[in-house]
Formats: structure tokens, C-alpha cells, sequence
């Protein structure tokens, strides 16, 4: 009897378990996995996009800092009056947060950087103007892993220390130096300029500076014979006189004066220069020379200075043209390098969102990476970044003229105007 119960328990036990995963087959079948009608659900699109920025408004670099929030306003209003950046299949407006005004202090800079990332929550940051204040700033998106663009930075210490969050979009400044030096070499080909060159060089005591005579000696050493460097001295930021440092540049004797400047230095030490009455062959400030400021300051005296130049609104693209009449149109004035560098920099970080189609720092990292804008309004048309996050591109030379004119002179195919080489005797 025990034995009959026992096997008509297992018998039931049996059909019991039978049935139970049966019907947890079927209840996944139905209720616990989707049907062939039911779609994935797409993720909630955010409300904005929160974009930062830190720029110099005030203190020595405001000129150009100010310039730079015009131009990153400008790319912003551009993008929202398009409805803003497709992000899961939604159009999302961009809020500018900024920019931050870092006064020209490297310190302010980074602690500011840091505001809008702890603080604002931003989910990208567009960084500023000059060396000493993008090197500062920059350690920042990289420690809390934000992505950040900036258009100020030129020095290869900034993109040379491992960093995988940082990207810039101004050409190296030993480029720069490269691109002048071998302008320099073709006249002297051409018996314009005496062969050696003696050089009179100044730069400014930066890492910025630093890469400038780096590029100068790159090129004594590829073409031997052509150059004789007389004069190499570095000199710090924003002086007030330079007059002791112009008195060593007459002495030396040079043909040609070679000088890395930014804006305030340019137009303080080239006053300096016509006051002394000094003269040269050629003359450059680096990327400096055809500013509107600039010109205004100096008048005359900036006739004839020659410079290697991240744009110019003579380049001859299309964009280029639509870019400049935008420009005219926002701001009623005409844009110079430093707006279009930064715009660059403005639309390479949304363009760079918009690929990603994502907040996620790490997919708008990767997006950046990638990024190739081959609607450019820079030198060779096509932007995209490096694998140290710095963007390499060619530089054109233009050279100031009379009566306010500016002219590209270098290359050949780029020209819009012959050169003057060497300055006209007055």
C-alpha cells in the first residue's frame, strides 16, 4: 500500500512540474518577452544640450578674448536657428553657459573650467585664447573626462602630454615658423634677399615662443648655407618696454627681424621700432601684423610687415565668402583670424555632438576623433584633429600694403597680391 501511494505521489509530483513549465513557457512567450508588434523605446531626448566656455574678457588678451565670444555666440545662434542638435532622433536646442570672463589669469582659467563642469553640469566645454591660459585650463576636461575644443591653444605642450579629452584647432605655431622660413628661402632663390639671411629673432617666453624658434632652427638645419642666425632672446609677456631688447636687435646687424609676439606685444614693441627708427630687409610679429587695431595703432609703420596667418578672408572658398558676409551681417565689421579660428572651433565641438547623436562624453569623444568638417573655412578646407587632438593644417603668408590693404602672398597659387620683398626704402 505504501509502495502504490508512493508511486501515484511521484506520478502526480511529476504532471505538477510538467504543467508548471509549460505555463512559464507560454508566460514568456506572451507576458515576459516582447511580441513581433512591440518596438524597442527609443530613449527620452534631453532637454538642451549645455555647452561651456572660459575666454579672457578682460585683462591683456580682451581684444581677442571678446572676439572669440562673438564668434562661438554666433556658431551657437546658428545651430538653434536650424531647431538645434539631432539627439535620439530629436531636435535639441544648445544653451551656452558663458563665456566666463578668466581675466587674463591662467589660475582663474582652471578654477573656472572647473565651475562649469562640477557646478553647471555643462556636457561640453569650449576653451580659450593664448597658451599660458588653454594649458591651464585644459588639465580640467581632462581630469572629470568632458570634452573640450578649444581655437587659442597653438603650443604642441599642450596636446603633448597624453591627454585624450583636449582638442584644438590652431595649426602648430612651429608650422608657422616653417612656413615663414620657407617663404623666406624662395626670395633669397629668387636674389630678392642675400644669401646668408642674417636673422634677428624674438620670442615671446612661452611654450608658444618656444615652438616658434624651434621651427626657425628646423629650417637653418634643413637648408645649410641659407640662414645665419645673428640674434636669438626671449622676453616675457604683455611688456611695457622694449626698448633695451630693440637696442640689442640694431646692434646684431640683421637683415630680416623675426619676432613671435601675441597682439599687445606686437603693437607696444613695433612702436618701439619705428620711434628707434630702425630697419630691416623684412620684418614679421609672427601671426601678427594685418590686425585692425593693429593697423589703426601703428599706421604706416605696419606697412610692409609680412605674416604666416591661421585666415584670411581672402582665401578663396566659397564658405569663405558666405563666413564673411554672415559676419558682416551679425556684427556689421569684417571678421579677422582670430573669429574664424574660434567659429571653427565653436562648430567643430556641435558637429561633433550632432555625430554622436549623444550626451554620453565618451561617444562625443570618439565623434570628435573622427570628425573631418570638409566645409572649412580654414586653409585647406578640411578640419579634423590629430592623434595628439591638435589639428594640422598649411598657413598662408600675407603681407600688409599701403593704405590699409593686406594681401596673400604665399603660395604662389594663393596669391592675391605680388609680395614686396624686400620693404621699399623710405
Amino acid at each position: 500500500m505504501v509502495l502504490k501511494l508512493g508511486a501515484r505521489y511521484t506520478r502526480l509530483t511529476t504532471a505538477v512540474v510538467v504543467f508548471a513549465l509549460l505555463a512559464a513557457a507560454l508566460a514568456g512567450c506572451t507576458g515576459g518577452q516582447k511580441t513581433a508588434t512591440e518596438q524597442p523605446k527609443t530613449p527620452a531626448a534631453p532637454k538642451e544640450v549645455v555647452v561651456g566656455s572660459v575666454f579672457p574678457l578682460t585683462g591683456a588678451e580682451a581684444k581677442v578674448g571678446k572676439a572669440f565670444e562673438q564668434a562661438t555666440k554666433l556658431a551657437v545662434k546658428e545651430v538653434n536657428e536650424k531647431g538645434g542638435i539631432t539627439i535620439n532622433g530629436t531636435k535639441v536646442p544648445v544653451r551656452l553657459v558663458g563665456p566666463l570672463d578668466d581675466k587674463t589669469d591662467p589660475t582663474v582659467s582652471a578654477q573656472l573650467m572647473e565651475q562649469l563642469i562640477t557646478k553647471d553640469k555643462v556636457n561640453a566645454v569650449i576653451g580659450g585664447y593664448s597658451t599660458p591660459l588653454v594649458y591651464a585650463q585644459s588639465v580640467v576636461p581632462e581630469k572629470y573626462g568632458i570634452p573640450y575644443v578649444n581655437g587659442g591653444g597653438a603650443a604642441t605642450k599642450i596636446y603633448g602630454r597624453g591627454f585624450k579629452w583636449i582638442f584644438g584647432t590652431l595649426s602648430p605655431v612651429e608650422v608657422l615658423a616653417t612656413t615663414q622660413m620657407d617663404f623666406l628661402k624662395e626670395y633669397i632663390d629668387k636674389g630678392n634677399l642675400p644669401k646668408p639671411l642674417k636673422l634677428a629673432v624674438l620670442w615671446e617666453n612661452t611654450e608658444h615662443g618656444k615652438d616658434y624658434l624651434a621651427g626657425v632652427k628646423d629650417r637653418m638645419t634643413k637648408y645649410p648655407g641659407y640662414f645665419d642666425l645673428k640674434m636669438d632672446e626671449g622676453f616675457d609677456l604683455y611688456g611695457k618696454d622694449f626698448s633695451s631688447l630693440l637696442t640689442k636687435v640694431k646692434n646684431a646687424q640683421a637683415d630680416v627681424f623675426m619676432v613671435d609676439a601675441h597682439l599687445p606685444d606686437y603693437i607696444t614693441m613695433h612702436r618701439q621700432y619705428a620711434q628707434m627708427g630702425l630697419k630691416h630687409l623684412m620684418v614679421t610679429y609672427g601671426a601678427r601684423g594685418s590686425e585692425k587695431d593693429a593697423r589703426k595703432a601703428l599706421g604706416a609703420a605696419a606697412d610692409y610687415i609680412f605674416a604666416s596667418n591661421w585666415w584670411t578672408d581672402q582665401l578663396p572658398y566659397p564658405q569663405v565668402k558666405t563666413f564673411v558676409e554672415k559676419w558682416q551681417k551679425e556684427y556689421n565689421a569684417k571678421p579677422e583670424w582670430f573669429h574664424a579660428i574660434a567659429y571653427e572651433a565653436a562648430r567643430m565641438m556641435l558637429t561633433g555632438i550632432e555625430k554622436a547623436g549623444s550626451l554620453e562624453p565618451e561617444k562625443i569623444r570618439q565623434a570628435l576623433v573622427n570628425l573631418e568638417l570638409k566645409d572649412s573655412i580654414l586653409p585647406g578646407q578640411v578640419l579634423k584633429f590629430s592623434q595628439s587632438g591638435q589639428a594640422v593644417y598649411p598657413f598662408v603668408v600675407t603681407e600688409n600694403k599701403p593704405g590699409g590693404k593686406v594681401d596673400i602672398i604665399y603660395p604662389a597659387d594663393a596669391a592675391t597680391g605680388p609680395a614686396v620683398v624686400p620693404i621699399p626704402k623710405q
